[in-house]
């Protein structure tokens, strides 16, 4: 197909030799008026954006794939061995600064206290957390179904290719972080 631009029409034609002499009318070709050129743009911006929008919502409405047990399973033993290595990182470190803030001035610690007994008592604080607790609760589910459904994605369509180099990498970072950021004592 061959394109010839003039300022105010566009030439259309399948036939390469229809602009031999600069004739429109010889052959398969087409004057478009560039008015009526830049409408169809328009309008193709437009079936672009509904089609968008239509496989947006046929997406938002298909199936996601339910994860494998396996791997359920292996998420689960790792997320609960991150959160052991986070509890053991968190006492060594308040083991380490608990000396530290008992030596502080009783000046500045007696103050905390009493900002914090303050904060306790303060009824906005309190519906505050109560409103912060029960969003977590209510949100709950829909993170566990979003995890879950993130896992099913994973398995069904990323764990075929990259599975094996994942589990390499996690292995070969695990015996880092147990030097490191070891679960347990």
């Amino acid at each position: 197909m061959t394109f010839v631009y003039s300022p105010h029409y566009i030439m259309v034609s399948t036939c390469p030799d229809c602009f031999t002499d600069n004739s429109a009318t010889k052959g398969d070709c087409h004057l478009i008026h560039w008015d009526l050129y830049t409408d169809y743009n328009k309008m193709n911006g437009k079936l672009a954006l509904a089609l968008v929008l239509a496989l947006q919502v046929s997406v938002c409405l298909c199936e996601v794939p339910e994860p494998d047990k396996e791997l359920v399973e292996k998420y689960e033993a790792m997320k609960s061995v991150f959160y052991k290595r986070l509890m053991n990182a968190y006492s060594k470190v308040q083991a380490a600064v608990g000396p530290m803030t008992e030596s502080l001035g009783q000046g500045q610690g007696q103050a905390a206290k009493d900002y914090i007994e303050e904060l306790q008592g303060n009824p906005k604080f309190l519906s505050a957390v109560k409103i912060g607790s029960g969003l977590v609760q209510e949100a709950a589910p829909l993170v566990d179904k979003a995890r879950m459904a993130g896992l099913g994605l994973y398995g069904h369509y990323v764990r075929p290719h990259v599975g094996t180099y994942l589990d390499e990498a996690i292995t070969s970072i695990k015996g880092y972080l147990d030097k490191v950021l070891p679960a347990e004592d």
